[in-house]
């Protein structure tokens, strides 16, 4: 599936699973497909499951930072109506001014008593406005600083009285009644190329998007191995920690892989943590790229470039899952597939973040290595990354499968 096209549809973690389930197709006897909201599972079994069966797993997350709608979302001032939201992740806050605003999520219902659910994207915009700079007389020389509490509600409409429920209520089949909801404000300007040369592309949500994609593109085009398991995981909430049920620090994968094995001759003969101690994961989420007006940032022995290939990251304070013997084996394969790689490490005097891989590498005991695509402008409402390194990290997991 074209990747602008992915972008553009998947505004919140239920679209991205809604998105992947289109591209991986119809399920099949080799291919079995897991859901729990917004993570997705896919398992393509092998030829044949034996003693020397492992599993090859493809790890990333299907939300980003955001601004979720509240419950009781209405506010009314200045003659204007409001949503207000609540802080998802750890967004740029000042990146969501000024822009063109979307609204998308989940709705649950009642209907033959019975819950059921409806996703729903809005066609209307709506928009956080900037205070002038007549008011704000100071802030281009000390800064914008945004109260998220009270800066960041959305102008919704001029019509007085409306609800918020009451226009997902019109979403509702006949005969049936809202009782909740899941939605978030997303960036509405479409996915675009830029660069003299479009060799660049912008886009809301590459944060983890672009690691979806890129799994999901290379798990639809490959076959069945002859008796290793391919696993493409999909998890939500890793944003704000993965300790959710759909999180990675959850356990669906291991339920997953567990279930996976059942039915095969050799099951009995398997022991699963054994099986995952010979396996490798890939934890494929964004990478910080130099920034060209801020390289005092970066470790410049370790600062990866746009274009310059997958990043592998790397951390002693294993906020990354990397180690030597996952490491290994990830450039081993970048090599064999003439793939290349630069590596990132964070600067001794800054925090670094982390991914799914922890989680997953330390529940499971499967080695795991971090890895992704340099990127600009990492949490902000519009990011950037480089099509040369979304097709070669595309090539790096379908390598990993084959």
């Amino acid at each position: 599936m074209d990747f602008f096209e992915f972008l553009n549809y998947a505004v919140t973690p239920y679209h991205t699973v809604d998105k992947i389930r289109q591209i991986l197709a119809t399920p099949s006897d080799s291919v079995k497909i897991f859901e729990r909201g917004g993570a997705l599972i896919a398992v393509r079994l092998p030829k044949k499951v034996c003693l020397d069966s492992h599993f090859r797993i493809a790890l990333a997350h299907t939300d980003f930072p955001a601004l979720k709608i509240t419950p009781n979302p209405d506010r009314a001032a200045a003659g204007v109506q409001t949503l207000h939201p609540e802080i998802y992740g750890s967004p740029i806050y000042t990146s969501w001014l000024d822009r063109d605003l979307g609204y998308a999520g989940l709705i649950a219902y009642e209907l033959g008593g019975k819950v059921q659910t409806k996703l729903f994207r809005g066609d209307k915009l709506v928009r956080i406005p900037q205070l002038a700079v007549h008011l704000n007389r100071g802030v281009n020389q000390d800064g914008l600083k945004v109260n998220p509490q009270t800066d960041l509600n959305a102008l919704w409409t001029a019509a007085c009285g409306a609800k918020f429920a009451d226009m997902l209520q019109r979403e509702v089949p006949a005969g049936g009644h809202l009782l909740d909801f899941d939605f978030q404000l997303f960036d509405a300007q479409p996915a675009n190329r830029g660069g003299l040369q479009d060799e660049w592309i912008y886009s809301g949500r590459l944060d983890n998007l672009s690691s979806c994609h890129a799994i999901a593109e290379a798990f639809a085009a490959g076959s069945a191995l002859e008796n290793d398991f391919q696993v493409a995981a999909f998890f939500n909430n890793e944003e704000v920690g993965s300790e959710t049920r759909e999180g990675a620090a959850g356990n669906f994968l291991k339920s997953v892989l567990e279930t996976s094995l059942r039915g095969s001759e050799a099951t009995e003969a398997i022991h699963l943590d054994c099986m995952l101690a010979a396996s490798l994961a890939l934890s494929i989420d964004m990478a910080h790229a130099e920034h060209p007006n801020f390289v005092q940032k970066h470790e410049s022995n370790h600062a990866p470039v746009l274009g310059g290939g997958v990043v592998l990251k790397v951390n002693s304070q294993k906020r990354y899952a990397s180690d030597v013997f996952s490491n290994a084996r990830f450039k081993l394969i970048c090599e064999q597939s003439k793939i290349p790689y630069q590596t990132f490490v964070m600067r001794n005097d800054m925090p670094c973040g982390s991914t799914v891989g922890p989680a997953i590498s330390a529940s499971l005991g499967i080695p795991t290595v971090d890895i992704g695509e340099p990127m600009l402008s990492m949490h902000s409402i519009r990011e950037m990354t480089a099509v040369a390194d979304h097709e070669k990290m595309t090539s790096l997991v379908s390598a990993f499968w084959k």
